[in-house]
């Protein structure tokens, strides 16, 4: 679980800090820059896991497709920033595994991870630069200051105490220092300062240390870096949504909604192992689950349930609607399945980790908004609860820009994207920032005036009022002055918000103007 995330010098991500609780909501403009953050969430998680110049060129750049590794930092005008830097707050799982299928065990699981990255140009036209470390460190947060950082509403006695375990005196798992004007990289073993750490020259590497632990050397590290990795992006497509999955289909489902069929049907094939229940009762059950909540979307389901062809060795996702009329995943609209796909993913106990999500409002009619919302808020997991396998470490974040669905989520889960000009070194450039609501767990107490991103509830109406008052006040004034538009007048097309008797209803519009 992700609680703070500092960026600095990433695409238009500059000084950005922000804190996330269980699920959080950005929204803003297109363009401003809000997807900026799944992208340094997504490049954080790929060097989790893959070499430097990989995680680089799997982010999209500016134009939405791989480039340039340059192009991930900052730039005003022709000019590059020479760094960039991550800093990331995160709960990580209390046991896992290595590559290698050996058992690891955190010693303390609540972490801070470092970053700092600088561009080194190729040595050929050819070339498209590379990566090099300026430092990279992970330390622990003790049990005792946990609640000075997690800021958002949680219970201590439930949640906190089984979400943060273990205790720690020496602080590093990861450190850099200089020695003989060489950055060295230092890879600690979990005993701390009884056993020898790993030494590593920063320029030679062509990965971060984190992503080479193993449960030998650093288990702790290790289960920070599968903490990293399960961060993903969830662009669930609705082709992969409809496809019917093979017997020996993975059993999780992917970020592009692939194996969702295969998924449902192993969920509801571990049912079957809980007690004082027939088989075919436990598998009913989850269908059940999944038909219910299906139900709040669309009116008229009775059943869903995967269809097992033995001849074919196929396994298909199936609607049934009350008339009895059985409809396969194929036949489904796009924004069903990827309810039906998020549905599933609330009840999967082995889906854990950050789940980022773009403007799931799409394929939604305005009127179910609040229905998907709250599914998405029952994916996280409830900071009121312990965690356990019906209450898993797990967050969403999705972005927007919709004032529809800013209008239904918790005021204090918002944050809401905006471009600010700012002035540095004789530099003029904007940046994106995250702003959010006063009298709110995110707005810091004692805190000075300036240090703080407050949104101002002016700014605020003005994007959950979109529609342009003032257009009807301009049409009215050239009316009066007798301009006439390339059009006449009595074949002038009116919009909806046109309609005398729906303005009154339209917020936004006062009598006078009428």
């Amino acid at each position: 679980m992700l609680t703070r995330l500092k960026v600095s010098g990433f695409k238009n991500l500059v000084d950005v800090d922000v804190r996330l609780g269980a699920f959080t909501c950005i929204a803003g403009a297109n363009g401003v820059g809000k997807s900026n953050l799944f992208d340094a969430i997504r490049f954080l998680s790929a060097l989790a896991n893959l070499p430097l110049i990989e995680a680089a060129l799997s982010v999209r750049d500016e134009a939405g497709k791989t480039g340039d590794v340059h192009s991930l930092f900052h730039r005003v005008g022709d000019t590059y920033a020479k760094e960039m830097s991550f800093e990331a707050e995160m709960i990580v799982p209390a046991e896992g595994e290595d590559d290698l299928g050996q058992k690891a065990k955190a010693s303390i699981n609540f972490l801070r991870y470092s970053i700092q990255l600088a561009y080194r140009a190729g040595n050929s036209h050819r070339s498209l630069g590379t990566l090099e470390i300026l430092k990279e460190e992970l330390i622990h947060i003790n049990r005792g200051d946990a609640a000075k950082h997690l800021l958002f509403p949680h219970k201590a006695a439930t949640w906190r105490k089984t979400a943060v375990i273990g205790e720690r005196r020496v602080p590093y798992f990861i450190s850099t220092e200089i020695e003989d004007s060489n950055r060295i990289i230092k890879l600690h073993q979990d005993g701390g300062s009884s056993g020898r750490a790993r030494s590593l020259l920063a320029v030679k590497l062509h990965r971060t240390v984190l992503s080479s632990t193993n449960t030998a050397e650093s288990p702790t590290a290790l289960m920070a870096r599968r903490e990293m990795q399960s961060w993903r992006l969830l662009q669930l497509e609705p082709s992969s949504l409809r496809q019917p999955d093979g017997f020996t289909a993975p059993t999780k489902l992917e970020t592009n909604g692939s194996y969702l069929a295969a998924t449902l049907y192993h969920l509801a094939g571990l049912e079957k192992n809980k007690e004082e229940q027939s088989d075919n009762d436990a598998e009913n059950q989850v269908y059940y689950e999944i038909a219910n909540r299906l139900g709040t979307l669309i009116d008229d389901v009775d059943k869903v349930w995967v269809d097992r062809d033995n001849q074919r060795e196929l396994l298909t996702l199936m609607v049934t609607s009350r008339d009895g009329t059985s409809h396969p995943a194929k036949a489904l609209s796009d924004g069903t399945m990827r309810f039906l796909a998020l549905a599933v993913l609330a009840l999967d106990p082995e889906a854990q980790g950050l789940i980022c999500l773009e403007e799931p409002e799409n394929g939604i009619h305005p009127e179910r908004i609040p229905k998907i919302l709250q599914l998405l808020q029952d994916i996280a997991t409830d900071t009121n609860e312990s965690i356990g396998l019906d209450n898993p470490l797990r967050q969403v974040i999705i972005n927007t820009h919709s004032p529809a669905v800013v209008m239904q989520v918790p005021e204090d889960s918002l944050l809401v994207a905006e471009l600010k000009e700012t002035i540095r070194l004789g530099q003029r450039f904007k940046r994106v920032c995250f702003g959010y609501l006063p009298n709110t767990w995110r707005h810091p107490k004692n805190a000075e005036s300036n240090s703080v991103n407050i949104m101002s509830k002016g700014r605020l109406i003005a994007y959950l009022n979109p529609a342009p008052s003032q257009d009807l006040e301009s049409d009215n004034n050239a009316s009066e002055i007798g301009y006439q538009t390339s059009k006449s007048a009595e074949s002038k097309k009116h919009r909806v918000m046109d309609r005398k008797d729906l303005q009154l209803l339209l917020p936004g519009f006062s009598s006078e103007q009428l």
